[in-house]
């Protein structure tokens, strides 16, 4: 009996998963379709922020600590490609990185208007991280 619980549990899943896009609404009209919707959104992990960007997988929209530079952070592009947006000032030769004291209100207000962080651009862009950063 357990088994073909299982079965029918994997199957409605798999439905679900290959249906994602097309349903807008799911209706419960009793308590087993309330307990299988329960038990398919605790096991649901959707793959909105991975991506694949030179052939390894990665997370969309989480900024990092860079390679190149302070920090980077992976994106979609209007196009729909994973792009890398490097952003932060990352020192010279064996410099330590530059500390950016962001806490001071002064030199955060200077910051935000010497990169018009009012309008801080589209998302595929340094400068609406180092914004949104401050």
């Amino acid at each position: 009996m357990e088994e073909i619980t299982k079965a029918l549990y994997s199957n409605f899943v798999n439905t679900i998963r290959e249906t994602a896009d097309d349903i807008q609404e799911y209706d419960c009209e009793n308590q087993q379709d309330y307990r299988e919707i329960v038990e398919f959104l605790k096991h649901y992990k959707p793959e909105v922020n991975e991506a694949e960007y030179q052939g390894r997988k990665v997370k969309l929209g989480k900024p990092t600590r860079g390679d190149v530079k302070k920090f980077k952070v992976y994106v979609k592009n209007p196009q729909g490609n994973v792009v890398k947006v490097n952003f932060g000032h990352k020192g010279k030769g064996g410099e330590k990185t530059m500390k950016i004291k962001k806490s001071d209100p002064a030199r955060r207000k200077s910051f935000r208007a010497r990169h018009n962080c009012d309008n801080p651009g589209p998302r595929h862009k340094a400068r609406y991280w180092s914004c949104r950063a401050w």
